[in-house]
């Protein structure tokens, strides 16, 4: 079990709760820093959210957060939401750079007919197998790095956030960085 998050970046706040539900208690939809969950809050009563704002939702006393109502299911999701978790991802991707680029140096076969890269948005076995020896030769540095040794490859660093996305918004047979 992965260990619980401590902190939340607000995705969309609702102040008068979901429309159809028919109750006006104010929700917040976010996703967990470290693990990457999508989360319902409930705030405190009188506490306004900002999207993008990071709440504490650790075991301690939170100062904003009343609650963690559960998961956040992936129907629920607004579109602002989906919004702000893109730009979200493209972040973490970004300032986490090295973990994303050593998923390229150390992906391995799921089984016999299948390689995790295959897994990414527009990576076949040419792409997976190009990949594989040019990682032979000494582990990739970064993106730009993985991008010039590896010709015609699709841009790894917009493959690694569409995969995140999808792992979060549709259900996969196979997770690679979420859950």
């Amino acid at each position: 079990m992965k260990d619980k998050e401590d902190f939340a970046i607000i995705l969309d706040y609702l102040p008068y709760g979901y429309p159809v539900a028919g109750r006006m208690t104010s929700i917040a939809q976010d996703i967990g820093e470290k693990n990457l969950a999508l989360l319902e809050l409930v705030p405190r009563r009188g506490i306004t959210l900002e999207v993008k704002e990071k709440v504490y939702i650790g075991p301690d006393k939170r100062d904003k957060i009343y609650f963690i109502a559960g998961r956040l299911s992936k129907e629920k999701l607004t579109e602002a939401a989906k919004i702000q978790l893109h730009e979200y991802l493209e972040k973490v991707v970004a300032e986490q750079e090295k973990k994303y680029v050593d998923f390229f140096n150390n992906a391995q076969a799921i089984n016999t007919r299948l390689h995790q890269l295959e897994l990414l948005p527009g990576f076949g076995k040419k792409h997976t197998w190009e990949v594989l020896k040019a990682r032979e030769d000494k582990p990739f540095a970064s993106f730009e790095d993985l991008k010039e040794r590896v010709k015609n490859l699709p841009d790894p660093k917009k493959a690694i956030e569409k995969r995140l996305l999808e792992e979060l918004i549709e259900r996969q047979r196979f997770y690679l960085f979420v859950r």
